[in-house]
């Protein structure tokens, strides 16, 4: 199963066993991108996780 990177439009081959909220590494521009669907395949950059510093 393939699936379009959302940042640089590379087709990426899901892995068998693929589940949704997985984060993935384009190979092609390095975006790290989570699955958001296995059915169609569908992937969006991922988010990123920010400092809290503390609060």
């Amino acid at each position: 199963m393939t699936a379009s990177c959302p940042e640089c439009d590379a087709s990426i081959t899901l892995a068998e066993g693929t589940v949704e909220g997985e984060i993935i590494t384009c190979p092609d521009c390095a975006a790290e991108l989570e699955v958001v669907s296995v059915n169609p395949p569908e992937l969006a950059l991922a988010p990123e996780v920010g400092e809290d510093w503390g609060e």
